[in-house]
This record gives C-alpha cells, structure tokens and sequence, in this order.
C-alpha cells in the first residue's frame, strides 16, 4: 500500500510540473509583445471648404488609438485599427496627438501637425434686382464655389458701411434714399482668411408718377423756387393725416410767387379722373392754395386754380375739379406747381411752413357702382377652357382685408394647362357701360406680379374688349380695377377672367370674388345764370336782384353771366335773396353745395338757407370769404340737414351787418360731395 501511493504521488508531481512549463512558455511569447512603434497619422481635409478632416492612425503592433484632435475637445477619440475618425475643424493650426494601442494595453504616443486651409471662392455670381414693388429696394443673392457665406456692402462709396451678412441661398434687401447709380460689392468668404469679392452697379429709378405720398420718393425732382423750400420730412401732425412722411414747403422771402414743383416721369392722364385731390396743412385760417399744371418744356401752356384754405394748423382735403377746363386733355401737363398765399412774400416763419401730402387723382363726381356678381346667391354656370379643373364656388379662404364675404370663386389653373386657360360665366342681362365706364374685381393670388387678364364678351364673342392688370400682393385680397370706357358699344354678356396669363398652369389656386361696375355721378350744377333768368325774391330792403354780365371773367369764375345782389344802404342786417327750383334738391346723393361768390370786401359773413315750400323746414350754413375782389368757391355742407323736399335757395351777404350800397355777385350753384 505505500508503494502505490509513492508511485500516485509521483504521477501527479510530475503532470504539475508538465503543466507549469506550458503556461510559461506562453508568458514568454506574451511578454514578447513590445509597444506600438511607427506611430502616425494620414490627413485627408475635404475640399469644400467646410473644415471637415478624417484622420486615419497608423503604427506598428497597433490594435486600438485614441486621438486628441488638439482644437480644445477634451474627450480623445477612439478609433479601432484600420478606422478614421472625422472632425470638422475651423482654418488654423493644430498639434494632434496619436496614442498607439497594443494588445497588452502598451502605448506609444506621437503627434502630428495637422494645417487646415481653405481654398478662396471661385465663380462669384452677384444677382442685384430691384423689388417688384419698391424702385427704391435692391433684392441681393449670390453663389460662389467653395463659399461658406457672403458679407454684402450695398454702397461701396461709404466708407462707414458695415457688412450685411448673408447666408447661402439666401436674399438680403437694402433701401436707397435717392435716386442714383449704387455699387454693390459682395464678399464670398470661405471660412477662414481666404476670399473673393466682385461688385455690381444698380441704378435706382424711380418713377414720378401719382398718386404722390412721399413714404417713398425721389426727392430729386421736387423743389422749391422764389424762396420757398421743398423737403420731405417726418409728418409732425399724425390727427388728420397718419402717413409716416410729408412733404414741408416754408415760404420764405423774397418773391409773392415763391412756390413748389414736382415734375412727373410721364403726363397726367386726365382722361377718368379729372380731379386733384390734396391733403394740406396750413397754420392759419383763411390762406389760398394755387395749383398749377405745366407742360414740360413750354411754360406757356398750363393751367391754374386756385382755392380758400380751412387753416388752424390742421389737415385738410383739397380737392379741385379741373373737368371744366376746355385743354385739359388736349395739352401735355408734366409739372405739378403749387402755392400758398399767392401773391403774399413769406418771411420763413412758423407762419409760413405749410405741409402737403396724399397728391391723387379722383373722378369729377361721386363714384358709384353696381355689383354684378359676389357669389352670394345663384351659383352661375362656370366655362373653363385650356386644360384646366372646374371653377367652382367656395367658402371664402382669406376673410380678411378688403373681402370678408362669405363665398367666393376659386379658379385652379391646372400643371400643364395652356398659358390661356381661364373660365367664364355669362350674364342674365348685358352689363351697362353706358353709366358705368370701369369695372372692379377682387382677387386673390399666390404669387405678386402676374397678369390678371378681364374680357368681355357679346353672346357670339363677335365683339370683345379685354384689359390686363398686374397684380401687386401674394396671399391677401386686392382690388383690380380694369378700365373700359374705350370698349366698343355692344350688349356683352360673357365675363372671361384669365389668371397668369402667358404662363402655363401650376396647379395654382386663384380667388376671385365681387365683381362691380363703376362709374362716376357727376356734380350736378342747378342754376348757372346762363339760360332763362329765375324769379328772385328779395327782403330786407335790398335793390331786386338781377342776372348780368359777368364784371370779372377770371379765375375761377369765367362764365358770361351771374346774378348781382345790391345790399342797399340802410337795408337790414338779415336782408337777402332767394329763388326756387322746379324739382327738390337731391340731398341724399350729394350732401354739400357750392356756391361761387364775389365780395368787394373779405371777412364777410356770407350765408345759404334751404327751406321747403312753405319754409316749416329749413337748414342754414354760414361761410366767411377770404378774399376781396376776385372769385372764390364756397361750399356748404348740407350731410345734417332735415330730410325735406327743398326748393328754396336763400343767400345772404354780410350777414349781420346793416346795408352800405355794395355790390355782390354770385353763380354756379352745385350738388357736391
């Protein structure tokens, strides 16, 4: 038995010591394995300027690495052998730092320079448009090759100018004061130190051209002369008036003739609108207002007007009616000229510093329309032609604006469809051009700058008359105002409306809604004198009023006769003249009635009565004159009188006062608005 267990202990002593001598031997192969050697690292930086760079490490023995990127990240990354890493950085120099893996964990560590440099932007393209809607506003983009962003001067002449920054694809605006040749210089960076630059000219026109509001304006072409000044200034008086900008005229000495003048890009079509309107603003009670139209290059053809400012340093419209002038639209007029207190030298005072804005057109008369159709009631029956989906009727998409209607037609112009496909509707009864010249129609679009084209059409489309109009907004509803007083005469009855026309469709959607005639109810003159005299009646112990020649054609009063009053001496303070009319006086049209007068003295107190039949109903207005021997226009508002059937006209002169022999004239009276 000891035997066997000597021999047992023998055999495992023996295999201990054979396992022993293996594991040692893989030891030894272990502890072979050195540190990494050969440690480095290849850079490839992208070519686009973004600063992006992949880093592929690199050693011998080399399982693993971590790379310090050596722009300030402090996590190292980890990368396995035969990866890369990538990393973006900005242009500059930097130390990298390599640390080499080995299987057992040994490192080695080296660093490398790693030089990023960006390349300068090539083909530079400067796109500089002036906006669709502002001549005063440049619209500016570029692109460039290997351009990270752009820096934009817009007036390479200032020195002070700071850089406008502009991103890719992207479009920055600027808005000149004046007019002008501009350049504009742009600057494509890279990224880094490197850069490129080219410039473009812009040439900023503006068109002179009503109506005038001064918000934006080339101040180049309004001056003053005689002594007056012409500027555009902040608007100092916002209660009346709340455009941000005026135009400031401060009368100065030496001339009574010192005045302002602004000259157009084209002449004033006066062929519609035969009035001009202004708002003024005037710091005193009773001054004038003189405008005058010129031609462009003979002064000797023109028209003057003048008229009786209300004062006391408030706003005011002015409006002067110019439809009786015999050459308004034979003759060119170009320049519009003003003056205050014409006549009277300024002394460039407070006194003397008067304000206009608002310079506009407006019809001779009251403008009135019809609707023909807002899509309200009766859906009428739509034809579309040129490849394009069914026009239907819907719930308005935009209530807001200028349309709050509840429906509306909704046009879709289909992608692919012809460049003249539209829709059309036809009439129960032909449209009345005869009263109405113009035609009004609300739309809606997507895009500013297309062409609403409008058509009429007889039932066999044998006599036609189309109009085109631009729109000048996207996504909000505006007025179009299309213009047919040059239509031929016939019964139309087809409404054709074309949207975008010229383009092919998009699948677009347009809205068009409220289509109206427009026309003009005229003043209406009710006794001028000039045919069969009317039966006056005077009181007060007054001479009898009598028609006569006209003792001073000018100015505003150029007709052959007027009625004189004399207001003899001693007559009494309330002494008067009065006529009747065949027919009432239509007040619910118009509200307000001029009378033209004639006073040997200003300062007078000059009243108009309106009473009934039997004077149970009456309504008096009193107006003081402001000028002394020559014409001037009143006009009474009449907007509170009673309702009645008034057909008596009362006047008075010098109301108030006691008769002293003198002579007054009056003439014109007319249904105003």
């Amino acid at each position: 038995m000891k035997t066997i267990k000597y021999v047992l202990s023998l055999f495992v002593a023996i295999s201990l010591f054979t396992g022993c001598q293996n594991d040692d031997d893989n030891l030894d192969v272990l502890n072979d394995i050195a540190a990494p050697t050969e440690v480095s690292a290849v850079f490839n930086i992208s070519q686009d300027n973004t600063g992006t760079v992949s880093i592929t490490p690199n050693a011998v023995g080399a399982v693993s690495y971590n790379i310090t990127l050596g722009d300030g990240t402090e996590t190292p990354v980890a990368v396995n052998q035969g990866e890369n890493a990538e990393h973006v950085y900005d242009e500059g120099t930097y130390t990298v730092t390599i640390q080499a893996v080995s299987a057992t964990g040994l490192t080695t560590e080296a660093t490398q320079q790693l030089v990023v440099s960006f390349r300068a932007p090539e083909n530079l393209t400067i796109t500089a448009e002036i906006d669709a809607s502002n001549p005063f506003q440049v619209n500016v983009s570029a692109s460039a090759d290997y351009a990270a962003s752009f820096e934009v001067y817009f007036d390479s002449s200032n020195p002070d100018e700071e850089a406008t920054p502009l991103a890719l694809n992207d479009t920055v605006n600027f808005e000149y004061d004046l007019v002008g040749d501009y350049t504009v210089r742009v600057v494509a960076l890279s990224g880094g130190v490197e850069s490129s630059e080219d410039t473009v000219v812009v040439t900023i026109t503006s068109p002179t051209e009503l109506p005038i509001d001064f918000e934006i304006f080339d101040t180049t072409v309004f001056f003053g002369f005689g002594g007056a000044s012409g500027d555009v200034i902040d608007n100092p008086d916002t209660n009346g008036n709340e455009s941000a900008k005026v135009a400031q005229i401060i009368k100065g000495a030496p001339e009574v003739w010192a005045g302002n003048v602004i000259e157009l890009s084209a002449p004033i079509d006066f062929s519609t609108k035969k009035v001009m309107k202004f708002d003024v603003w005037s710091p005193r009670p009773g001054g004038t207002f003189t405008l005058k139209l010129e031609n462009l290059t003979d002064p000797n053809i023109f028209i003057e007007v003048g008229t009786t400012l209300v004062g006391n340093s408030q706003w005011e419209e002015v409006s002067i009616d110019l439809s009786g002038i015999a050459n308004l639209e034979t003759e060119s007029f170009q320049k519009i000229v003003w003056f205050f207190d014409l006549g009277t030298a300024g002394d460039g005072s407070a006194d003397w510093t008067f304000y206009i804005d608002n310079i506009r057109q407006d019809f001779a008369g009251v403008v009135v329309s019809q609707i023909v159709e807002d899509f309200e009631g009766t859906v009428p029956t739509f034809t579309v032609f040129g490849n394009i989906a069914d026009t239907q009727v819907v719930t308005n998409p935009d209530m807001s604006g200028i349309n709050t209607s509840a429906n509306v037609a909704q046009l879709t112009k289909s992608n692919g469809s012809e460049v003249w496909a539209g829709t059309f509707f036809e009439l129960g009864s032909p449209l009345d051009l005869a009263s109405f010249g113009q035609m009004n129609v609300k739309t809606w679009s997507p895009t500013a700058g297309i062409t609403v084209k409008f058509k009429l059409e007889n039932t066999d489309a044998s006599i036609t008359y189309e109009g085109d109009v631009v729109t000048t907004v996207a996504n909000e509803w505006e007025n179009l105002l299309y213009d047919f007083t040059e239509a031929p005469m016939a019964d139309y009855v087809r409404l054709v409306i074309f949207f975008d026309f010229g383009n092919p469709g998009d699948d677009s959607l347009y809205y068009y809604d409220d289509i109206e005639l427009v026309g003009t109810q005229q003043d209406f003159s009710f006794q001028d004198f000039e045919a069969a005299a009317p039966t006056f009646t005077v009181f007060g112990n007054i001479a009898d009023t009598q028609v006569v020649a006209n003792p001073d054609m000018s100015g505003v009063n150029t007709t052959a006769n007027v009625a004189q009053l004399t207001k003899s001496a001693g007559s009494e303070v309330w002494a008067g003249t009065f006529f009747e009319v065949a027919d009432p006086l239509d007040l619910t049209s118009y509200n307000q009635i001029s009378v033209k007068t004639w006073s040997p003295t200003s300062g007078i107190t000059v009243k108009l009565k309106l009473e009934n039949a039997d004077a149970s109903i009456t309504h008096e207005m009193d107006i003081t004159n402001s000028v002394a021997n020559s014409w001037e226009e009143l006009v009474y508002d009449f907007s509170a009188a009673p309702a009645a059937d008034y057909v008596r006209v009362v006047i008075f002169f010098d109301f108030g006062t006691a008769g002293d022999d003198s002579v007054y004239y009056f003439d014109e009276y007319t249904l105003t608005n």
